[in-house]
């Protein structure tokens, strides 16, 4: 764990507090302990405090809805994941065996985990420590979604991109669901007239939608 510390710049007084954090549910409930889940609501809602707060401050240009479009981008699953990535989050998991044993730990897992130690640095120091790590690890996705927050959102531009050469019958399909009422994770596929693109998940279906279209665009983009 002093590796992570090191990393993301705070050293916890409480250990406990990072464990709990990185305690996926499959191992919690391998092992009777608590999973991270209530500390993903919690720094989710820190999250968005904390953006929310960084963008009224630094962008008065700014309309409320510009403001939401880049607060989204800023925080989406994508930009999480990204965050985990930098800092080796997947190394420090606490996962059961069926996360273990499939080929890769889900994205959505991953991004999780991150609002989880938002709340953990929160609770071990209080909010200035957790308003430096995320400002810290989003500030630049911030400032590119500022200047570009005119972007239409994945599944728009996917849409003209396939009917530029006329009209085609795009579908978004909820393929399943899993976990706890208040933890789902969504996954849903889309398809160009009966064909199968992409998948993607989130923790809602709407942003699966947006993960999936995305995702069909970058395989597009790949093809070309």
């Amino acid at each position: 764990m002093k590796e992570l510390e090191e990393s993301i710049g705070y050293v916890f007084q409480n250990k406990e507090l990072l464990k709990n954090a990185l305690t996926h549910t499959s191992y919690a409930y391998e092992n009777k302990v608590k999973s991270n889940e209530r500390l993903e609501y919690l720094g989710d809602s820190i999250l968005e405090f904390v953006s929310s707060k960084y963008l009224f401050e630094n962008f008065g240009n700014l309309s409320e809805g510009e403001m939401t479009k880049v607060r989204a981008y800023s925080v989406c699953e994508e930009s999480l994941f990204k965050i985990a990535q930098k800092h080796n989050f997947s190394d420090f998991l606490y996962l059961g065996r069926s996360e273990k044993m499939s080929h890769s730990v889900k994205k959505a897992i991953i991004a999780d985990s991150v609002e989880a130690v938002i709340a953990a640095i929160y609770l071990d120091g209080g909010l200035e420590p957790a308003e430096k790590f995320i400002l810290e690890n989003i500030r630049e996705q911030i400032e590119f979604a500022s200047q570009n927050v005119g972007m239409k959102d994945y599944k728009t531009v996917l849409q003209e991109e396939l009917q530029k050469n006329g009209e085609v019958v795009i579908k978004y399909n909820l393929i399943k669901e899993e976990g706890p009422d208040h933890a789902k994770i969504f996954t849903v596929d889309v398809e160009c007239d009966g064909e199968k693109m992409a998948e993607g998940t989130g923790k809602s279906k709407k942003k699966a939608e947006m993960e999936a279209a995305r995702k069909a665009l970058k395989q597009r983009k790949e093809k070309i």
